[in-house]
């Protein structure tokens, strides 16, 4: 299996997800949009992975880079690849599908649960994250449920957390894949979105646990034996 990922900012790459991968002995490379670097041959790679950042998916103007990587999401699902958006990349994801992106009415930041749609309860990804509810977040827009997507999950500040599409494309507005070392980063380069709102969680809170981070690692190796093990 050949992964590819797509990163956005230097300090949001794919966390613990890379070890998963190179135990599995399936090939891992990068785009780099934020220094430059150009988008891959479709025929380059068997999925696609695209990671959060902070931008938010319409700032064209700012970041021209993220009219290439629509259009190369809308190949890749268009070839039959693997899709996998997590944040910001959920809502590109949204996006090409057809469905709009939005401020939400809550920042979400830190630890906080989500709660599995009763009709897709039966469908495996749905079930790990019944197993693990309490989940890390950091965002502040959301996506709207893409035409023809099955609603996975939501939270009580969230109502879109999770979905998938055609059994082949799948959007986690939160993270599974966050390691100590890339919370620490996130909250180096983005702690002005920390405000003590409702849905928000001290940087003391967020890292007071390490076993909370053990705990959604393991629940994204169970993702990817779902979602690429095939």
């Amino acid at each position: 299996m050949r992964i590819h990922s797509l990163q956005h900012v230097p300090f949001e790459d794919i966390g613990s997800m890379a070890d998963d991968f190179r135990n599995r002995h399936y090939s891992l490379t990068t785009t780099h949009w934020y220094r430059g670097d150009h988008a891959p041959e479709l025929g380059s790679f068997d999925a696609l992975i695209v990671m959060g950042g902070p931008m938010g998916i319409y700032d064209e103007a700012i970041h021209p880079w993220l009219a290439d990587e629509k259009i190369l999401i809308k190949n890749a699902i268009a070839a039959g690849k693997i899709v996998l958006g997590i944040c910001l990349g959920a809502q590109l994801i949204a996006d090409v599908l057809g469905a709009k992106v939005t401020r939400n009415a809550h920042k979400e930041i830190g630890w906080l649960p989500i709660a599995i749609n009763p009709d897709a309860a039966d469908h495996p990804i749905a079930q790990v994250f019944a197993r693990n509810p309490n989940v890390f977040h950091w965002h502040g827009d959301t996506f709207a449920l893409p035409p023809g997507a099955t609603h996975l999950a939501s939270s009580e500040g969230c109502a879109n957390q999770a979905y998938v599409y055609n059994n082949q494309v799948f959007g986690f507005q939160f993270h599974l894949e966050t390691t100590p070392a890339s919370a620490q980063a996130l909250i180096e380069h983005c702690a002005e979105d920390i405000d003590g709102s409702r849905y928000t969680q001290s940087a003391t809170e967020i890292l007071a646990s390490r076993e909370k981070f053990a705990q959604i690692n393991r629940a994204m190796s169970d993702v990817i034996r779902i979602i690429f093990d095939k």
